[in-house]
């Protein structure tokens, strides 16, 4: 594929490319571990916080609870995971990673640390950092206004008729 010139492009654009090439590089590298991108995601957060509940994980990824609880499933039956009573409340469930599931996670995440380096090579340290700010500021407008879009009459006016950054 030829360069995609950054001022040619509608930002969208530049980013729904770059999140399918960076997909489909995760998908065959969790192949060889027998994962889904999805169930990587899954194991990475309850690494991060054993207080993750199957909802809160849909909610996270903005699926349903049945098609995360089919996740959830799939990493208990490989032995990965394992959900465990609230203490406050018995019918929500949170999930830990189990010793197997740490093992596996640890893999996976050289295969995937290799991907990131790959992908942001020329990127200097100052500038992923400033690039992770971006995307991390994108996201907390989407949590901060949910549920919310602008009209897109009213967008477009906004911008003049422009896109962004033109």
């Amino acid at each position: 594929m030829r360069h995609i010139r950054a001022n040619s492009a509608r930002t969208l654009l530049l980013v729904r490319l770059l999140q399918l090439k960076l997909y489909n590089q995760m998908v065959e590298a969790l192949r060889l571990f027998e994962l889904t991108p999805l169930q990587y995601l899954v194991l990475s957060l309850a690494g991060y916080s054993s207080s993750s509940s199957t909802a809160d994980l849909a909610r996270r990824f903005e699926i349903t609870p049945q098609s995360m609880n089919e996740v959830i499933a799939a990493l208990e039956v490989k032995k990965l995971i394992a959900r465990r009573e609230s203490p406050g409340h018995r019918r929500i469930l949170h999930i830990r990673l189990t010793a197997a599931g740490t093992r596996l996670l640890r893999r996976c995440d050289v295969e995937v640390d290799q991907i990131e380096r790959f992908a942001f090579r020329d990127f200097s340290g100052m500038e992923l950092a400033a690039f992770r700010g971006m995307i991390s500021k994108a996201l907390a407008g989407f949590e901060e206004n949910a549920g919310s879009r602008p009209p897109a009459a009213l967008a477009s006016v906004a911008n003049n008729g422009h896109r962004a950054n033109e």
